[in-house]
């Protein structure tokens, strides 16, 4: 036994772990893109449906890119430059008259001759450089530059000034009793010695306007200016500007004291009236009487209790001025080494020039003015010199341009705001003539917005003309937001960016609108942008519509562009909701999509209405295969509307738009039916079954036939139809087709395997595997198919599962289809009927010498070798089938060599009950075969039992022949009717009392529609009760419901009664006068349980008080069974047994 458990089939094993048949497209059969190869095309004829099912595919591909709502990452597929905005020269500034060059070209000299101040790190100091760009600038030649620079040269020197800015000081020492100060600052200028002065060995002496200058030197009451004094503090802040005339940039010295106030006469308002002494001898006067009210080295004593405290100075040299100004904090110096000070004080200095001996300022241009020309100039030359094509420039100078315009900024006194302006001005019209990068735009705006604080400064003019730079660019901007889809298309990432750059300018428009006094925009913008964006989306469509489908043209060819453009139409409204939409909301506030979606629907809705009652009357094919790719689209449409949360399309322009598409979809449908089975007879045609790829078990027409149901059922959910009632109509149709165009495969598979060549001897054949493969596939491919064509009911949806109509389709293909694969598997399996006969002949041949399992080995091996070759043709599934089928036919053949071999030895059982365990573990394989609860059914059952038979003795038989009445239950307990009996044992008489009462709902076996029943009533097994006979009842005529009332004694010992499988046998006969009795049902009660049979009740006898209903039945296959088990048995109790219940029969026919 040992040695046959190990003769397992290695496939059987790998049945489970070896994946399900299924390809990529048969996982997703929906999918509109597959790799699932179809047989070449060179084979079609036209007409075949090639054609066809290509062009579906074609609207599957293009409505696979429209399931749920688009995604940038999507939509966005270039990053190649952006398109090239429209440049117009006239949008510039106005261009300068050749005086008006040479002026502005002496101006830029003027600024580099006549610098003051300290270059920073990032500025060129080299003169010469700076003079020679600018005559590149200019385009001079070198005479022409020399002159320039001599009349330059010639001219009276600039006047300059410092602008000053106290800010603020901390961490200064407190010198009052409360712990803080009263700090003010004196500040000035002190004019120069000649020379700056050189930091030698002698000891530091610091000025102080407090102690006053050296007799004889005066300091100018011009020059002395002082800040408020901010009490208790000691990190007091003034933000307080002054302007000091300077004779000599390279040697005057900006001086600044802090003082803690404490005289009764403020120091402050002494000062401010040395401005008004006129004279070096009378402010020397008024000078001397503060200076004798200051102590020496600032120190307070005893009667001098009201003096200021000195708390720290700076002196800071004109000429260290950075020339483009300075804002920072200087550390606080001592006046002296005796001195202790501490702190900081944050100054903003700034050298400028208050008058200029230039033709520009002769000419009255202002320092504004005269920067805004030359920053064009320069502008356009860095433009040019840099990357002149390119549409990304940001505004980056070089050195010398950047030098140039900080000193001549500086030098005419522009603030950080009217810088920002400039640049703005300038460079918002240069964009307009030569693209430039819109982030270098909106950095000048936000420039601009960090110093709007000081809009209120800018004279009239200047403020007009950032107006007018506004206006400009906002009509700018709008023209190019009429062509958005031009300019920014969706799909380059580029130009989107460029895009959302542009919106965040016209933002930041919006905000100097409200603090201008002159408005630059005559209504609000956001207005004039969604006026643009409508006025450029009808535009679009217009031109959309020229190109497409003109009206001009016939009905037919202006159906066929429509197509075209409601398909650009539904790419244009993606565009919108996933890359425009969300810029123009988050940037300006305009719902662009809503407005868009409205417009271009309402547009396209009034084309389609319009061409569809036009094409009503001209309904042919080609129309109708328009119309449906056309309703596909605008279908789409719609669900794209619906799709967006908070969305209903009963309020859009396409809204029943469905209704005059019916006659053409159905239609449409009726010739994608013809074509479907088209398509698959050119498949079959061409079909050599055999797989299609070393992947694959199916045939090249199952991957066609797949793909064309697939196909089928995603039109299907694409179409959508919204009318109920129709959508019934339409799937229920379709779905007959379906079913009709898959058995019309079968049919001709079927066909075609029938004319394939077969080979001699061959027991698998590889056509009909690949035949058995394509009908499973077919069934999972076409039953998704149907399930996926499940139309809504109502207001129910498809919650309730599939609609009646549908679910009855889908039932009875797959029945059919399921009866093809039984069918098909037949075949498979009849060719190894013969050897399976002669493999099982050899088992029960064997000799009783040799062993079970060398006699078994043989069918084993067989059966090992040809589920090898089965595992590899077939798929799970159907290699299941045919397991299935050969198991049923290995137990076909078993049966009928036991019913062959009578009068055997009980060996020969033994060794078929091996052969079977032996079957069972092969076909089960550890698990990964078939399931031992379907090995264990059917056939299987009734040949255990039969072998299980034939190794009892006769007198076992007969037992287990009334057992198998005992275990009889009726399937349909009213269909033969039912006896009321009353049975006990009587113990004193030792008898048993079997009391018949009545009969109820008999069969009616009379050509009168009644019976004339009548029962009789044995004990059994006879070996039981070998001294009993039978007995039975009156017959009661014409009646289905007879009653009795008869009573029956039998005399027999309750140990008997007791015994397993002691019975009464109730079997109610139809009494016939001239033929044979009938027979019309059965019934056992086991006495083991009556009443008086059990110890218990031995002590007297005991009478049944209730009657007891049996449902009459007939004898089952296994009663049968046992029967016939000892019909074949030879020995005399067998016999006898057999022979006596035929005398009962005979009895049963004679009249009682």
């Amino acid at each position: 036994m040992s040695s046959l458990l190990e003769i397992k089939s290695s496939v059987l094993r790998q049945v489970q772990a070896c994946p399900s048949f299924r390809r990529k497209t048969e996982e997703e059969p929906g999918s509109a893109s597959t790799d699932l190869q179809e047989p070449a095309t060179g084979a079609w004829k036209p007409g075949d449906g090639v054609e066809f099912f290509a062009q579906i595919r074609l609207i599957l591909k293009k409505g696979e890119g429209r399931r749920g709502l688009p995604c940038p990452e999507v939509l966005l597929r270039s990053s190649s430059p952006a398109p090239a905005e429209p440049m117009d020269p006239n949008r510039g500034l106005r261009a300068l008259t050749q005086e008006e060059v040479e002026m502005l070209y002496e101006e830029a000299l003027y600024t580099v001759l006549y610098r003051a101040g300290t270059m920073g790190p990032n500025q060129v100091d080299d003169q010469e450089a700076l003079l020679r760009y600018l005559q590149q600038v200019f385009g001079t030649s070198p005479e022409e530059h020399t002159e320039a620079i001599e009349r330059v040269k010639k001219a009276k020197a600039p006047t300059y000034a410092l602008k000053v800015s106290v800010m603020r000081a901390k961490n200064l020492l407190a010198k009052d009793p409360n712990g803080f100060s009263d700090p003010y600052c004196m500040l000035g200028i002190l004019p120069g010695s000649g020379n700056p002065q050189e930091p030698g060995p002698h000891k530091e002496q610091r000025f102080s306007f407090r102690k006053g200058a050296k007799r004889g030197s005066p300091l100018p009451a011009k020059c002395i200016q002082v800040t408020e004094v901010k009490s208790s503090t000691l990190n007091p802040v003034w933000k307080e500007h002054f302007l000091f005339e300077i004779e000599d940039v390279s040697t005057d010295l900006l001086h600044l004291d802090i003082w803690d106030h404490d005289d009764e006469v403020s120091l402050m308002e002494a000062c401010r009236k040395l401005n008004e002494v006129i004279g070096l001898k009378g402010m020397s006067r008024y000078f001397k009487q503060i200076v004798k009210s200051a102590r020496a080295n600032g120190t307070a004593g005893p009667t001098e209790d009201h003096t200021d405290d000195f708390l720290g100075c700076l002196n800071i040299p004109v000429w260290e001025v950075p020339v483009a100004g300075e804002d920072r904090w200087f550390k606080l110096e001592p006046r002296s080494s005796a001195s202790r000070v501490q702190g900081d004080c944050q100054l903003a200095l700034k050298l400028i020039t208050t008058q200029r001996d230039t033709g520009m300022s002769q000419r009255g241009r202002s320092g504004f003015l005269s920067y805004l020309l030359l920053l064009s100039r320069l502008l356009q030359f860095e433009h040019r010199a840099q990357e002149p094509n390119s549409s990304s420039w940001r505004g980056e100078l070089s050195g010398p341009a950047a030098t140039v315009l900080c000193l001549h900024g500086a030098q005419s006194n522009l603030s950080e705001l009217q810088l920002a302006v400039l640049h703005w001005q300038v460079s918002s019209r240069h964009h307009q003539t030569c693209t430039l990068d819109y982030g270098y735009l909106l950095g000048l705006l936000e420039d601009m917005e960090a110093h709007w604080e000081e809009a209120a400064s800018l004279p009239q003019e200047q403020e007009e003309s950032l107006a007018d730079s506004f206006s400009a660019f906002s009509e700018f901007a709008l023209r190019l937001l009429r062509q958005l889809r031009d300019y920014f298309p969706a799909t380059n990432s580029t130009a989107v960016h460029r895009l959302e750059l542009l919106l965040k300018c016209l933002d930041k428009l919006q905000l100097f609108q409200p603090s201008l006094q002159i408005c630059p925009f005559e209504t609000e913008l956001n207005m004039d942008i969604a006026a643009a964006l409508k006025r450029g989306n009808r535009e679009w469509y217009d031109r959309l519509l020229n190109a497409k489908s003109p009206r001009e043209q016939s009905g037919l060819k202006r159906l066929a562009g429509l197509v075209e453009l409601v398909d650009t139409v539904y790419e244009d409204l993606q565009s919108c909701y996933g890359i425009y939409a969300s810029l123009f909301h988050s940037i300006i506030k305009i719902d662009f999509f809503t407005l868009t979606f409205r417009q271009l629907e309402r547009l396209v809705a009034e084309e389609v209405w319009a061409l569809t009652e036009e094409l009503s009357p001209k309904m042919t094919l080609e129309v109708a295969s328009r119309l449906f790719e056309l309703y596909l689209t605008l279908a789409d449409i719609q669900r794209f509307w619906s799709s967006i949360p908070g969305r209903d399309s009963h309020t859009l322009a396409l809204a029943g738009i469905h209704a005059p598409f019916l006659p053409a979809v159905k239609l449409w449908l009726q010739v994608l039916r013809d074509q479907a089975k088209w398509r698959l007879q050119g498949a079959v045609d061409v079909d050599t079954l055999e797989p299609l790829d070393a992947s694959s078990k199916h045939s090249s027409s199952a991957a066609t036939a797949s793909l064309c149901f697939s196909h089928i059922q995603e039109l299907w959910a694409f179409l959508a139809w919204p009318d109920s009632a129709q959508a019934q109509g339409l799937g229920t149709q379709l779905s007959q087709d379906l079913c009709e165009a898959a058995l019309f495969y079968t049919e001709l598979l079927r066909k075609k395997v029938h004319t394939q060549p077969r080979a001699t001897g061959e027991t698998v054949s590889e056509p009909l595997c690949v035949v058995l493969n394509n009908v499973e596939l077919l069934r999972r491919v076409v039953g998704q198919a149907l399930r996926g064509l499940a139309w809504s009911e109502g207001d129910a949806g498809l919650e309730v599962g599939l609609p009646r109509p549908l679910l009855s389709c889908t039932q009875a293909l797959d029945e059919d289809l399921q009866r093809e694969a039984r069918t098909v598997t037949a075949h498979l399996t009849s060719k190894m009927v013969g050897d399976i006969r002669k493999y099982v002949q050899h088992i029960s041949l064997s000799p009783d010498s040799i062993q079970n399992d060398e006699a078994v080995a043989p069918l084993m091996k067989y059966l090992d070798e040809k589920l090898t070759v089965l595992n590899t043709l077939l798929v799970k599934e159907n290699l299941s089938r045919v397991l299935e089928a050969l198991w049923e036919l290995l137990l076909q053949t078993i049966l009928q060599a036991l019913g062959t071999n009578v009068d055997v030895s009980a060996d020969f059982y033994s060794r078929f009950h091996f052969t079977l365990e032996a079957l069972v573990t092969f076909f089960h394989a550890e698990g990964k075969g078939l399931p031992l609860e379907n090995l264990k059914d059917g056939s299987y059952k009734k040949l255990e039992e039969e072998l299980r038979l034939h190794k009892c003795s006769t007198r076992e038989c007969i037992e287990q022949y009334y057992l198998d009445k005992l275990k009889q239950r009726s399937l349909e307990q009213n269909r033969f009717g039912r006896l009321s009996i009353r049975c006990h044992y009587e113990v004193a008489e030792q008898r048993l009392a079997v009391e018949v009462l009545h009969a109820a709902d008999l069969l009616p076996l009379d050509a009168n529609g009644l019976s004339d029943p009548f029962v009789i009533v044995e004990l059994g097994p006879p070996h039981f009760f070998p001294l009993v006979r039978s007995q039975r009842t009156q017959v009661k005529s014409r009646t289905l419901h007879p009653v009795y009332d008869e009573l029956f004694y039998f005399s027999v010992p309750a140990e008997a009664c007791r015994r397993r499988g002691a019975c009464v046998l109730f079997t109610v006969m139809d009494h016939d006068w001239l033929s044979t009795n009938d027979f019309a049902g059965e019934a056992a009660l086991s006495l083991g349980n009556i009443g008086g049979i059990l110890r218990s009740q031995m002590g007297g006898s005991t009478k049944a008080e209730q009657p007891v209903t049996l449902h009459l039945r007939r004898p089952r296959a296994q009663v049968k069974s046992t029967l016939r088990m000892l019909e074949g048995r030879t020995n005399r109790e067998a016999q006898e047994f057999v022979k006596r219940l035929r005398e009962l029969e005979k009895c049963m026919e004679m009249d009682p």
